[in-house]
């Protein structure tokens, strides 16, 4: 019998996992050190959430980032 296989939790990861001692999250993804050990834990619902916050706190935390990259 085939069993079924369980769908792969949603991720914000984007495999540059760098933790920034000063704003306490991955410069990557924006998550904590305490989310990124837990997630394979949460809930999706939780999980998508959480998600839904990173875009601004990566924001909030390097403002001058997206400009940065925009710039010739």
């Amino acid at each position: 019998m085939i069993q079924p296989v369980a769908p792969r939790a949603s991720s914000p990861c984007t495999k540059l996992c760098i933790l920034d001692a000063m704003t306490g999250l991955c410069e990557g993804c924006g998550r904590t050190r305490e989310e990124i050990g837990l997630w394979g834990s949460l809930s999706e619902a939780k999980r998508q959430a959480i998600m839904a916050t990173l875009g601004h706190r990566l924001r909030a935390a390097y403002p001058l980032r997206d400009k940065a990259l925009a710039e010739p």
